[in-house]
């Protein structure tokens, strides 16, 4: 019974799977019916569109290649332009820009940064021909199109390529206005996308009058100055209501390059520029010849500024700092204007300054040098001093704080800073002979071996083999893996740029920045602590509130070093400026270590040392990486540095390195210390308070400043203290 019952359910399931199979056939069957006769149906109707002959392949085709093509174009632009739309949020009209007014470390003005935003002159007061100039200049169909002119792109890109180069901007005001409040000055394509979807956004949220009165008033002008009144009073002295045809010519050609056609820097480009805009009035046809000729004839006199000298490269990278800082204050911090006091030293710049400009003037031709930069800072990473080219007006680019160049043997000492830390001494013996690293064998710079010599002297007298030898000892036979140790001590002391490995870096190959090669010798000064390079002492808002102050809020100093190896690395770089490469870095009565550098070819000269007191690097060289005239770091950069070195020590206290004891002597008698390479003294530095006697003056100012503060009447009062800025 139980074994007909088991058949009986088989013959069951046997008949409703074939049932499933069949009914599942019969679905895929009906449907791939209806979908063939479906499809059949489609091409028929289809049928009735088709074109074939010349008419599709001269119509159909190319607008069926451009529709795919439009199509793609446009979700690429769309991907693009996502990115900026971000950066318009629902007060981004209300945000304040940051402004800072910079101090040096003496408490005295010494420029200013950032868009101090002043709207308080309404459009219809600003002088009907300074309107007409700027549209005539910038866009003469402003209020024709719908934020980009079509019309005005395509002259301006026959233009271009008719001269082969850029002659015309083919950017609509509303376009430069979106550039101004939300994007960057980097030239790609797709911050163009960017720059034309936001200047159709603008379109739609803002009328006519708005957009080009944030654009006169948001544009920066040059002379630190952001819009047109601005601009006004910083050039001639008056607000923009007041200006004449020929100053508003001036103004206007200034939109196009501030720097290059500021009146303070180039009074003939700007007159040259101010006679272009008043052509553009004429073509225009916003005025009349007869209407600007006697703009023509009596052109704008700009207020003498030449005489004013603005640390511009100090106060650029001081900004960026300050821009830096201020992203962390805390949120109850809703001020965006500040006072910030740097510990720029003016008397030093000045110095450093006419240092640079003197030896580049009297031996820039001979050696075949255009550029340098330097930067001098205290031993504690306070930054004193920077060049970061020049001339600024020429080209605003900080050699000192953003060139990448091969410091040669400025490179070495952390070479032996990572070999005395894994055990070599200074007394050391290692072999100066022919070494080769797979086909890369290097040479001495005098194509000479000494034998056996110890770590002391091949420092001292910046022997190239003996650091690639210990890049194989230090890897016990493996010179990547010692070339990694190096590497990492670099990193460790303060250069922050990646220093791709090499055979060659030993010797000095891989790139780095003169502020990171200050940065980094000043560990050796410090005896082993880390510093970080820095322009700000102090921030506070103009009401006097402290937000931040570097000795509380700053990065903290750290052990980078044995005090033993700092101790080491500083006698033999003593012994490398007495009796070495550096020997026109050498001080009257001041001990000093260096180190030279000089890459291969000429291209980069280098000497970076430090005292006691203060650390500083120098760096010549050319833009284009053209080699010089055999010019190596014991010349011009050596010989820089000791007339900086040589003003900056006059009337302080002397401090000594770690490992030299008492070395330190002052200058005999009151008598200057004379420059290298001249028999006349050098510049008297005026006497000034000693870093104790103003922190000295500092607590007695706060404490002055809070004894005057009034008492808070109740307790539901502002806990905001009142009163002025003190002079610090």
């Amino acid at each position: 019974m139980r074994e007909l019952l088991s058949n009986e359910f088989k013959a069951r399931v046997r008949r409703a799977l074939l049932d499933l199979d069949s009914r599942i056939d019969s679905a895929t069957f009906g449907l791939s019916t209806r979908l063939r006769d479906g499809w059949e149906n489609f091409s028929a109707f289809m049928d009735r569109f088709h074109v074939g002959g010349w008419k599709r392949w001269v119509l159909i085709e190319p607008l069926s290649e451009a529709v795919t093509l439009g199509t793609v174009g446009a979700v690429l632009m769309l991907a693009l332009a996502v990115p900026a739309f971000r950066e318009t949020t629902p007060d981004w009209l209300k945000r304040t820009e940051l402004a800072v007014t910079f101090l040096d470390r003496y408490g005295n003005e010494v420029g200013r940064r950032g868009v101090r935003q002043n709207d308080t002159v309404p459009l219809e007061e600003f002088p009907d021909h300074l309107i007409k100039a700027v549209l005539a200049t910038e866009d003469r169909r402003f209020f024709e199109h719908f934020g980009i002119d079509v019309g005005g792109t395509l002259r301006a890109v026959t233009a271009n390529a008719r001269a082969g180069g850029v002659v015309q901007g083919g950017s609509s005001l509303t376009q430069q206005l979106a550039k101004n409040l939300f994007l960057s000055n980097q030239r790609t394509i797709e911050r163009k996308i960017k720059e034309a979807f936001l200047a159709l956004w603008l379109e739609q949220h803002l009328t006519k009058n708005q957009i080009l009165k944030l654009y006169l008033d948001r544009a920066y002008m040059g002379g630190g100055a952001f819009g047109v009144d601005a601009a006004s009073q910083y050039y001639f002295g008056k607000s923009a209501r007041d200006v004449n045809l020929a100053e508003a010519a001036m103004l206007a050609g200034l939109f196009k390059a501030p720097t290059k056609f500021a009146p303070h820097v180039n009074l003939p480009a700007a007159r040259a520029r101010a006679n272009v805009v008043l052509d553009n009035l004429v073509e225009a046809g916003f005025m009349t010849e007869g209407q600007v000729f006697g703009a023509r004839r009596n052109p704008a006199t700009p207020i003498e500024r030449r005489d004013e000298k603005v640390p511009n490269y100090y106060l650029d990278w001081a900004f960026g700092e300050v821009e830096e800082i201020t992203e962390t204050l805390p949120k109850s911090v809703t001020e965006r204007v500040f006072v910030v006091r740097t510990a720029l030293d003016p008397n030093i710049q000045y110095v450093a300054e006419t240092a640079v400009e003197e030896k580049l003037r009297q031996f820039g031709r001979e050696y075949g040098a255009s550029q340098a930069a330097t930067v001098i800072m205290d031993v504690d990473g306070a930054v004193r001093a920077m060049v970061g080219g020049r001339d600024y007006g020429a080209s605003q680019f900080n050699r000192a704080t953003d060139a990448l160049r091969q410091p040669g043997s400025s490179f070495k000492p952390y070479v032996y800073a990572t070999a005395f830390m894994n055990g070599l001494k200074t007394t050391t013996t290692v072999r100066d002979e022919p070494i080769c690293l797979g086909n890369w064998c290097p040479q001495n710079y005098g194509r000479s071996y000494a034998g056996t010599v110890t770590l002391h002297y091949a420092l001292q007298k910046s022997i190239n083999t003996i650091p690639v030898r210990l890049s194989v000892m230090l890897g016990k036979g493996n010179a990547k893996a010692g070339r990694a140790k190096i590497i990492e001590t670099a990193h460790r002391l303060g250069i922050s740029t990646p220093l791709p490995d090499s055979s060659s870096l030993p010797i000095g190959a891989a790139e780095v920045t003169v502020i990171d090669q200050t940065q980094s010798f000043a560990a050796f000064a410090s005896g082993g602590m880390k510093v970080t390079a820095h322009a700000t002492l102090e921030i506070k808002t103009p009401t006097g509130e402290t937000v931040w102050r570097f000795d509380r809020d700053g990065p903290k100093s750290e052990r980078v070093l044995p005090q033993q190896v700092a101790e080491d690395i500083n006698r033999v770089l003593k012994s490398a400026v007495e009796d070495g490469t550096g020997r026109r870095a050498m001080l009257d009565g001041i001990s000093a270590s260096g180190k030279t550098g000089t890459t291969n070819g000429y291209r980069d000269a280098w000497f970076v040392g430090y005292t006691g007191n203060y650390v500083g690097a120098v760096w010549y060289g050319n833009d284009d990486h053209s080699p010089t005239n055999k010019m190596t770091g014991g010349t011009l950069p050596a010989m820089t540095w000791q007339q900086i070195m040589a003003y900056a020590h006059q009337g302080i206290e002397l401090k000594t390195m770690p490992g030299l004891g008492g070395d330190a002597k002052p200058p005999k008698g009151d008598t200057p210390v004379a420059q290298s390479g001249g028999d006349q003294p050098g510049p008297q530095r005026p006497i000034t308070l000693s870093t104790k006697s103003s922190a000295t003056l500092n607590r007695i100012e706060k404490l002055m400043r809070d004894s005057a503060a009034p008492v808070k009447p109740t307790a539901a009062a502002t806990d905001r203290p009142t009163g002025a800025l003190g002079r610090n």
